[in-house]
């Protein structure tokens, strides 16, 4: 099967590790991955924080690169998706683009929602010794619906234990422009994130959206704590 893979700015630029683990994973389950080199930003940064108008150019770019053909958009962070999912309401106004917009986002899926909905697989033969617990971010979980496919897959992890924690869907404080407006609520948020995170004292802290990562290694950096953060391709590109 052919896919298209949208990297994201912060796979890119970021957790470049992420991405590559991303194509990888899904060469390894019989994929056939184009990358579009036009893509860019999603324009979520200037839509979360209002400025629509400024975000258009930027969407309209991507939606010109990824409409080139009719192959699925895989997305490794949830963010991204649904900012990408609501460009047709963005686009309202423009009834053409909107029609564009909506092809593009019909086409658009999480990387773990395509796995176990699409390719039927729930165990990608990856091995990781340990314990771990599962961010599950506002995006994916929330506005996206995406709640069990990611742990199916790390159910089928060989050797690693998902530990449940206390108020493991509470939002990490990050949201996009957020943390950026609200830093004093942002860091007490992560802060609170890593508290329950530590009371479990796991090995590994997995999600399926770059940004809380960042935010959450940032945090237990910061406290000098021992566990390591990945990304969910990450995990199952382990051997």
């Amino acid at each position: 099967m052919k896919v298209n893979f949208y990297a994201t700015c912060l796979g890119d630029v970021l957790k470049a590790d992420s991405a590559r683990d991303t194509v990888l994973l899904l060469e390894k389950l019989g994929c056939e991955v184009l990358f579009q080199e036009r893509q860019g930003c999603c324009g979520q940064p200037a839509l979360n924080s209002g400025y629509v108008n400024s975000a258009k150019p930027a969407m309209k770019s991507l939606i010109e690169t990824l409409e080139v053909n009719d192959y699925p958009i895989i997305s490794p962070a949830g963010s991204c998706t649904y900012a990408i999912k609501g460009y047709p309401t963005y686009l309202a106004d423009e009834p053409q683009w909107a029609l564009r917009a909506q092809g593009v986002a019909d086409r658009l899926i999480d990387l773990t929602s395509f796995i176990v909905n699409k390719l039927d697989i729930v165990d990608v033969g990856a091995r990781l010794p340990g314990k771990a617990v599962y961010h599950p971010s506002c995006s994916l979980t929330r506005k996206l619906g995406v709640v069990s496919e990611p742990l199916t897959l790390l159910k089928h992890v060989e050797g690693l234990e998902m530990l449940p924690f206390a108020n493991s869907e509470t939002c990490c404080g990050f949201g996009g422009t957020f943390s950026v407006k609200m830093s004093e609520i942002s860091g007490e948020m992560v802060t609170e994130k890593v508290k329950h995170i530590m009371e479990v004292s796991p090995d590994y802290v997995i999600g399926a959206d770059t940004s809380c990562l960042i935010n959450i290694q940032g945090r237990l950096n910061r406290e000098k704590r021992p566990v390591k953060v990945l990304h969910i391709a990450q995990v199952l590109m382990s051997q």
